[in-house]
């Protein structure tokens, strides 16, 4: 029999070494996301959708997660997986920057190599991501749910900016084999700090009792068919599909449009950017305040300020839309602001609520749970990037100008923002009937790893 004791809740310090962990997450995507994006079209001169279809994969290979969650609920503790994840990671993002070296003399070899890379990150990113916010829904108090979220996506967000200054400092004047030296250095420092943040976290006395040894052991697929018959949880996966796609969609023509409607220079277009992830930080600060100090129905409120964020977002890319239509006539530095502070509410909002549905159940298996949704999300990115920007370029050859061809996008993608907000409602009112979340006292999505 089993002498494991239920997992004490996590207090705040917990919850930050949790969030130094999403940092590294984030300290090593951004090496591959963006520093090697660069290189391949600038440096290398290889077309654009060559580093968008490495980051494709990595997204597509992201449909394994569940399996990740399901293996962790299995076997009762998450931490190893956690540290395995963050140790493919390293590696991938390592044989990654190798590639792009390579490709500067064999751009086929370089290519070959960066897909076997880019598929081993997104293998570290699903095991080491999910995991870790499935541990931090199962060990987070209900009333902290909300807070939880905007540290540790805060906290990415400052490995992000922190790995992209002080790794660009490094990297001149540029070489190949300094590009993979400040890699190999980023992805090892950012393994060593995750790995110190979840020493510990696990102890042997509260490891919970695996889900195999509480009843016959289930198969992974069986699981998986269990978890979507569940009501809430399949319509919170097409909830997580649309919002994502809403809010990927935008990520690549925000500076175009700056530049091409505004003429915005590089450096302002830019600089546009950082007023976009200042409303972004504003709007998660305010939800995790309001969300820790509200007092009863946190789940309720939860999914009301996912609602009103999905409506907020909608209206601010329908501004957006207006300001495309009628030229620099509109302040553009307010509005983007506003949509990141829409964007931001939205999102603690949703993985708030994401984390309250994981171990609404009390079956332990959040994991699994978060698996499905990351995967939703991943899906929901590998698509939302490309097919914003197709969709500008397709408008654009139809019609010519891209004032019209960035009005209809920004409307098309305002209106999947509203119709994300419509799924949010709907989602709720399914709660009572199978996962019993009018009981629970809180609420909490992921915007990208």
């Amino acid at each position: 029999m089993s002498t494991a004791t239920a997992p004490s809740t996590l207090g705040w310090l917990g919850v930050i070494r949790l969030g130094l962990v999403q940092s590294a997450l984030g300290a090593i995507i951004i090496i591959c996301t963006s520093t090697l994006n660069r290189v391949m079209v600038v440096e290398i001169g290889l077309a654009a959708m060559v580093p968008g279809a490495l980051v494709g994969l990595h997204y597509g290979v992201q449909m394994s997660r569940p399996h990740w969650g399901h293996g962790a609920d299995e076997g009762g503790k998450r931490a190893p997986w956690i540290i395995g994840g963050m140790a493919t990671l390293a590696v991938g993002a390592i044989g990654a920057a190798i590639a792009t070296a390579v490709m500067a003399s064999s751009p086929w070899l370089g290519i070959a190599l960066a897909v076997v890379a880019f598929a081993i990150i997104g293998v570290g990113v699903g095991a080491a991501g999910t995991n870790l916010l499935a541990l931090l829904a199962a060990r987070t108090a209900p009333n902290r749910k909300a807070a939880a979220a905007a540290i540790v996506w805060i906290m990415m967000i400052f490995g992000f900016v922190l790995t992209a200054g002080l790794s660009g400092q490094f990297l001149d004047p540029f070489t190949y084999s300094r590009l993979v030296v400040v890699t190999a250095c980023v992805s090892a420092i950012a393994f060593a700090v995750a790995t110190l943040a979840v020493w510990g976290l696990e102890t042997k006395h509260e490891a919970r009792k695996p889900v195999a040894a509480k009843s016959s052991s289930i198969g992974f697929k069986e699981t998986l068919i269990e978890i979507w018959s569940e009501t809430t949880a399949r319509r919170f996966t097409i909830f997580v599909f649309v919002s994502m796609l809403a809010y990927s969609a935008q990520d690549l023509i925000l500076e175009p449009f700056a530049g091409l409607v505004y003429d915005y220079t590089p450096g302002e277009s830019t600089g546009l950017a950082g007023v976009q992830n200042g409303g972004v930080l504003l709007g998660m600060i305010i939800t995790a305040i309001v969300g820790t100090t509200i007092g009863k129905s946190r789940a309720r409120f939860m999914r009301a300020w996912t609602f009103g964020g999905c409506i907020a977002s909608a209206l601010a890319l329908a501004a957006l839309a207006g300001a495309a239509w009628t030229g620099p006539a509109w302040p553009l530095d307010p509005l983007v602001f506003a949509l990141g502070l829409a964007n931001g509410a939205f999102a603690v909002a949703a993985i708030g609520s994401m984390m309250t549905l994981a171990s609404a159940a009390g079956d332990q298996r959040e994991g699994i749970r978060m698996g499905l949704w990351g995967a939703s999300q991943a899906i929901a990115f590998a698509i939302g990037g490309f097919a914003g920007a197709a969709a500008l370029d397709g408008v654009r050859t139809l019609l010519g100008e891209p004032n019209i061809a960035f009005t209809v996008v920004f409307a098309v993608e305002g209106a999947l923002f509203a119709v994300a907000g419509g799924l949010a409602l709907w989602v709720g009112r399914t709660s009572a009937d199978d996962m019993t979340l009018p009981v629970l006292p809180a609420g909490d999505i992921l915007p990208a790893e």
